[in-house]
């Protein structure tokens, strides 16, 4: 008896839509789903580049018209992989049309857009919405999950995240991830994101109050690239003027902010695009009375484990290399042998995996983001700018 199948449509097809697309293509032939995916179309606003995206990474259609494309009968999940600014408009289209929806993170550019998406998912009762935030989905993310809800930690006392890269300089032309109108945000929305939702998911518990924060852009001005199609530039409101070759960034380069949780942990964060020497140190530490956890995406198969609870004499920090199937490591029986090391695309093809369980009636892994779920991370970005900005605490209670 053959697998059911569901026909995607893929939005975007740039960084994200690479990555989903190769998340698509190897999902099946490494995981036994319930329900396999068919690349149906692929949809973007490049139609030279179109055809080509689609016979490299193997999609059936290829089309420039992304309203046509999620209200077509023959699609049953679509995957919205465009700059922030869309998310809204595209994510509930498909839900009027009665699809299921995968979004980019963070859910919106804005607050309010992310409010009116959680509106529209709930309004499609049959409709089942996932966001990507694929670190989740790392196996050493996952079983610090499993851990925190195990009690291996205990009561947690303290947080520290940061998300550390270096690309933002003064060299690097005005992208669309630094204007404020397509962005939401920059380095708060783009990284501080990830590590809201891996602090919330690890912990199982919520952020309650923003206690102070900074906001600084550095680089005010930046390059226009004369070529929009070439570098992936795309002009906001009033972001270029005619003849300029330059123009203003509207977003921020780094934030830093202090927060408490619901049971009582406090938390520091940090993301920057300007940590020289840093290309993509997402970091994160839980401390807590039996024990502690540590994590760099640049060692992205390796958690650190601190039992508190053992012998003195022996106690030190473990590094546990998460890629042993046999051993009840998340995933890691669809992989490798032990210790033949994964990397960034199979946290995708990791969460596709989970999306089709779900898909076909079964449960993920390990907890999977909707709407509603990436909705309380967009709480907590709005909260810190509102910090940042009026120098005052803020109650994400405030926030509605």
């Amino acid at each position: 008896m053959s697998t059911p199948t569901i026909n995607v449509a893929l939005i975007g097809s740039k960084f994200m839509g690479r990555t989903h697309s190769n998340a698509y293509l190897k999902v099946a032939k490494f995981f036994d789903l319930p329900v396999n995916p068919v690349m149906h179309t692929i949809a973007a606003r490049n139609g030279a580049e179109l055809e080509k995206f689609a016979a490299r990474w193997g999609w059936q259609h290829a089309s420039t018209d992304w309203k046509a494309t999620v209200t077509n009968p023959e699609i049953g999940l679509v995957d919205v992989s465009t700059p922030n600014y869309v998310h809204r408009d595209q994510a509930i289209a498909a839900l009027e049309a009665g699809k299921h929806v995968a979004c980019e993170k963070p859910l919106a550019g804005t607050l309010d857009d992310a409010r009116e998406m959680v509106k529209a998912a709930a309004k499609a009762k049959k409709s089942k919405t996932f966001v990507w935030y694929n670190y989740r989905r790392c196996p050493a993310i996952a079983l610090a999950h499993q851990l925190v809800k195990a009690g291996k930690l205990g009561r947690i006392y303290h947080l520290r995240a940061a998300y550390l890269q270096d690309w933002g300089g003064p060299s690097t032309p005005l992208l669309w991830r630094f204007q404020g109108d397509l962005a939401g945000s920059g380095a708060h929305g783009d990284l501080n994101a990830h590590i809201i939702d891996m602090a919330r998911f690890i912990t199982g518990d919520e952020i309650t109050e923003i206690t102070g924060a900074i906001e600084e852009t550095f680089i005010k001005e930046r390059d226009i690239i004369a070529d929009p199609s070439a570098g992936g530039e795309i002009s906001g409101k009033g972001a270029r003027k005619a003849g300029a070759k330059k123009a203003k960034s509207t977003v921020d380069d780094a934030v830093l902010f202090l927060a408490r949780f619901k049971a009582g942990a406090v938390a520091s964060f940090e993301a920057t695009r300007l940590s020289t020497g840093d290309k993509n140190r997402n970091r994160i530490e839980i401390h807590g009375e039996k024990g502690g956890i540590r994590f760099n995406f640049e060692r992205m198969n390796e958690l650190e484990f601190f039992d508190a609870t053992g012998e003195a004499r022996t106690q030190g920090w473990t590094t546990i290399n998460v890629t042993s199937g046999n051993s009840g490591h998340p995933y890691a029986a669809a992989w490798w042998p032990d210790a033949h090391i994964i990397g960034y695309e199979h946290g995708f093809i990791n969460q596709a995996a989970d999306m089709f369980a779900m898909l076909g009636g079964k449960a993920p892994v390990v907890p999977m983001p909707d709407f509603a779920d990436a909705f309380e991370t967009q709480k907590v970005l709005h909260a810190v700018i509102l910090s940042a900005r009026e120098r005052t605490p803020i109650k994400i209670s405030s926030i509605k």
